[in-house]
């Protein structure tokens, strides 16, 4: 297009035969299909030529030839790009640095100097700290920090080459370092960075380090007269001594069993503790280095300090020598005293030679066995079975009593149940009914209350499975009911409750039958007597009358008692209660009339006859 004039305000020329702006439509339909075709006109009804390419383009298609391609074209390759983990593999950035730390529990030293290395790893900008390890130091050393990015504030920004250089701290968590110097490779990299790197520093040394390099100064031994003729003497001489150290005045004191070494050649004196397997100390070999120990200091002036670095002739009047030392005999040294009991045979024949001494009979230290103090049971508390409370007496952590398993498996699931009554002067208590559940296989007793509607007494369960005591047995020798103690009648007080046992089960009574051999034979019999009436009745039920006759008998009773007055039923239970007076259920044939004349109830002969007269209560 030619150049015209700039496209600014005043100087845009309006064409007014330009009526449309809007894009030309490149989507149409041919034969059905829909396909593209290239606009004809443009914005503002502008002809577009179909060949109106620049120049640059016109240039690019002059130089490029034509290529015939088949099947799917051919992508040129791509423009050559190194990643970053590929172009620093391998490249590590390594700086000489130190750190101070504060040593508070040595006397001997406030700070320490630890000398430390920091790589930075290019392909993925993570770092890592390694001190190197020196014999003896007494450090954990080596890697002190593992490689990872490391972070550089709160904001969540992380450390990057750009910010190491030397003469600079770096704070890593919470730890300040001091970047001295770099290798070659290191400072090369950030010059081609454009990063100025500073001048190196020197590193700095431990003091302490430093003062344990220099030469200790030997201590300087005035010469006696003779210096040599005892050592050549005496040397690899030893007095062998046994002594015990009594430091039970202390806290948490002991016998110490030591041995005394007197070096002949120096006299000189060497104490070393024997350890015993187990003995709770630590396993060190010398108690009291080898030295010279005094036995008697020169009189000093009071206002004189008595503490001294180093003792020397001037200070002390008598150093101890072999004479005091002997069986039996204490001794201190550097404020321990010593009882020495014993010593070897070259000890012996030592003073047998130059002293005289001939007794070398050993003391005995043993300790004498204590005496076994019993142990007092306390009362029992009331709290679970006696034999449980008895465990807390006898170990720190109790143990469950031993139970016996062979009983257990034999009387698995075998229950003696009994129904009780309560004895209690308390009115509403006369009418109460329990269920007592006698477990067989560990002689436990639990008491149910069946809930009754309208009782006011909420019922269930009255007293968990438990063993209980009878009444007069002591906590020390516990005396607990079983099974031969429930008879009918009898009174069982469980925890100063009094129950009567009225009634029980059918498999009460088939137990004891089975196992006669194991209870007393008033107890069985107390049962049978019981369920006596019981076998009466099913007899006279099978005993061969129809049973129609005694339907027939009480649809006749019922149907005369409903033309009589009204009836009172509690009356006519009561009166049959009221003249079975032993309890057993029965009433004979003149007794039974009687009762039925008093309240009216007709009474056939010939369907009576029909029935054995012993009629049962319930029959009423």
């Amino acid at each position: 297009p030619e150049p015209g004039l700039p496209f600014l305000p005043g100087c845009a020329i309006k064409d007014p035969t330009k009526t449309s702006f809007h894009r030309s439509q490149t989507l149409d339909f041919k034969n059905g299909y829909a396909f593209s075709r290239l606009p004809r006109e443009g914005v503002g009804g502008e002809t577009l030529y179909e060949n109106q390419l620049s120049q640059d383009e016109l240039d690019d298609l002059c130089s490029k030839g034509a290529t015939l391609t088949y099947g799917q074209v051919k992508r040129s390759a791509p423009s050559s790009f190194t990643p970053a983990f590929v172009a620093y593999d391998k490249k590590v950035l390594k700086f000489d640095a130190y750190f101070q730390e504060e040593v508070p529990i040595s006397p001997e030293e406030h700070y320490r100097i630890r000398q430390v290395g920091i790589y930075y790893y290019l392909e993925d900008d993570s770092m890592c700290i390694i001190e190197p390890k020196v014999k003896n130091s007494g450090l954990l050393q080596g890697k002190l920090m593992k490689r990872h990015r490391v972070p550089k504030n709160e904001q969540g920004d992380y450390y990057h080459w750009k910010d190491l250089n030397l003469g600079t701290d770096l704070t890593i968590y919470g730890r300040t370092y001091r970047l001295v110097n770099c290798d070659a490779f290191t400072k090369v990299f950030l010059e081609s960075q454009g990063i100025e790197v500073n001048p190196p520093e020197e590193l700095v040394s431990d003091p302490y380090t430093e003062q344990r390099r220099t030469p200790v100064q030997k201590r300087v031994v005035p010469a006696g007269p003779d210096p040599f003729r005892q050592f050549l003497t005496y040397d690899t001489k030893v007095l062998r001594f046994y002594a015990i150290w009594d430091d039970t005045n202390c806290a948490f004191g002991d016998h110490h069993p030591c041995v005394i070494h007197y070096f002949l050649a120096d006299d000189t004196v060497e104490v070393r503790e024997v350890h015993r397997r187990n003995d709770g100390r630590d396993p060190f070999p010398v108690l009291m280095r080898r030295q010279r120990l005094p036995k008697i200091f020169v009189d000093k002036n009071k206002n004189f300090p008595s503490c001294v670095l180093e003792i020397t002739d001037h200070e002390v009047q008598e150093w101890y020598s072999p004479k005091d030392f002997g069986i039996g005999k204490t001794v201190t040294l550097l404020g321990r005293t010593f009882l020495i009991y014993d010593c070897d045979k070259f000890t012996q024949d030592f003073y047998r030679e130059k002293y005289g001494i001939t007794d070398f009979q050993p003391v005995d230290v043993n300790k004498k066995p204590l005496e076994k103090t019993p142990q007092v049971i306390p009362p029992y508390n009331g709290f679970g079975i006696p034999e449980d409370s008895l465990q807390n007496c006898l170990s720190l952590f109790p143990k469950p009593p031993r139970k016996d398993i062979i009983k257990m498996l034999e009387n698995n699931l075998k229950v003696l149940r009994y129904q009780v009554a309560l004895e209690s002067p308390v009115p509403e208590d006369k009418n109460r009914r329990f269920i007592l559940s006698y477990f067989l296989s560990d002689d436990t007793i639990s008491i149910y209350e069946p809930p009754v509607k309208n009782s006011g007494i909420t019922g269930g369960k009255y007293l968990k499975r438990t063993k209980v005591t009878k009444p007069g047995s002591t906590p020390e020798n516990p005396i607990y009911y079983e099974a031969s103690d429930f008879t009918i009648g009898s009174t069982i007080e469980v925890f100063g409750h009094r129950f009567v046992i009225i009634d029980a089960d059918e498999f009460v009574l088939n137990y004891l039958e089975r196992n006669a051999e194991s209870f007393p034979a008033a107890t069985v019999q107390s049962i049978r007597d019981h369920f006596l009436p019981r076998k009466v009745v099913v007899e006279t039920t099978s005993s061969g009358i129809p049973k129609k006759d005694l339907d027939d008998l009480i649809v006749e009773v019922q149907k005369e008692l409903k033309l009589q007055q009204p009836f009172n039923t509690r009356q006519f239970h009561e009166a049959f209660h009221h003249f079975d007076k032993e309890g057993s259920g029965f009433l004979d044939k003149t007794t039974f009339l009687n009762i039925c004349d008093r309240f009216n109830v007709p009474t056939s002969t010939i369907l009576l006859k029909k029935v054995r007269w012993k009629g049962c209560c319930a029959c009423g």
